[in-house]
């Protein structure tokens, strides 16, 4: 908010008892890591010594230090040159017809889930929950269309004086059905907390680091991924702008009836403006052959980093809300851009 075209590449490690935060960043403005990062581990449920991590008490140690001057060389717009990429590499975007968001219902559901368990865990609805979690959902395909959810596995994390039959019983009755509701059949299975006790979650027992959960950060493993992680980069970086660029357009292609499943890959230079590569698979859903979507994307979307930047307003404080439940398929919230359908109307003139 302070430093629009500030620069960051930050990388971030938890384990018992500490938060490391690393990397580049070049600013003009001062920040406070140490209470950034104590705040968030407030605002996530780390408040009790109990569980591993405690934001008053967690040792947290910074090592920052500027961009590299050959990497801002690349990236820098001047007079005589456009700002080229940050880095080299493939980004992907997808959307498909699936779900009111345009996003795999897999997913969709998956992080639905784990909303409900931190806003029940927060509004002390199940109060012997714990700050960690995960949830998982397999859907059962007829002809490439989803008729029901086959399993549902979720952990979560839980105080020692509660028994595994209540744990089901409350998860079931106030996390699974108010989520799947109508996806849930007779068969349906429920895999929850399978090792019978999860007491020790969170850093305690699983050293987390950024970048190492981009599958449940996108698709779920439905579309591809180049392998950038999005978090803890500004928008210079394509792995994070051109990332969500190609979510934009495969959204507002499939919402505009191009096609019922798009997958959008982008690749870039480091220093160059314009992608090295673009590419397209509609998946044989399409009436429009993928050379000719092509051809409308590069007439219609906007594919240098400045141009991505500018179109989708991404100079803004708007990542924080990022960092949990999904980067797509999360129209209801302000600040996401990239779920915009805006260029519907442009786009169907080209079904005549």
């Amino acid at each position: 908010s302070q430093d629009p075209d500030a620069r960051v590449a930050c990388e971030t490690l938890t384990t018992t008892g500490l938060v490391l935060v690393s990397g580049e960043v070049t600013t003009s403005c001062y920040s406070d890591f140490q209470k950034i990062i104590r705040n968030t581990l407030k605002k996530i449920g780390y408040t009790n010594p109990e569980y591993g991590l405690d934001h008053q008490d967690c040792s947290v140690l910074t090592s920052i230090h500027e961009q590299s001057p050959d990497i801002a060389k690349g990236v820098d717009s001047t007079t005589e040159k456009e700002q080229g990429a940050g880095d080299q590499g493939l980004m992907f975007g997808y959307a498909c017809d699936e779900t009111d968001v345009l996003m795999p219902l897999p997913i969709t559901l998956a992080h639905r889930l784990a909303k409900k368990l931190s806003e029940l865990r927060k509004n002390n609805i199940l109060p012997w929950s714990r700050p960690d979690g995960k949830t998982q959902v397999s859907i059962k395909y007829e002809n490439g269309i989803p008729v029901g959810v086959e399993k549902v596995v979720i952990a979560i994390q839980h105080d020692p004086d509660i028994s595994n039959n209540e744990i089901h019983s409350a998860i079931k009755e106030n996390v699974i059905r108010p989520v799947c509701d109508k996806w849930l059949n007779d068969n349906t299975e429920f895999f929850i907390n399978s090792t019978g006790v999860f007491i020790k979650g969170g850093p305690e027992a699983d050293t987390g680091l950024t970048g190492r959960k981009i599958i449940v950060d996108t698709y779920g493993g439905y579309g591809r991924h180049g392998g950038g992680a999005f978090s803890g980069k500004d928008p210079s970086k394509v792995d994070r702008s051109a990332s969500y660029m190609a979510r934009y357009i495969a959204k507002n292609i499939v919402y505009a009836k191009l096609a019922s499943k798009c997958e959008i890959q982008l690749a870039y230079s480091i220093g160059e403006a314009n992608p090295v590569s673009v590419n397209v698979n509609t998946f044989g859903t399409s009436q429009i052959n993928d050379e000719k979507i092509i051809s409308i994307i590069k007439d219609n979307f906007p594919l240098k980093p400045k141009e991505i930047i500018d179109h989708l307003n991404l100079k803004r404080p708007i990542y924080f809300n990022t960092a949990s439940y999904g980067h797509f398929g999360r129209e209801n919230e302000n600040g996401f851009p990239w779920e915009k359908c805006d260029k519907v109307s442009e786009l169907k003139k080209y079904l005549n």
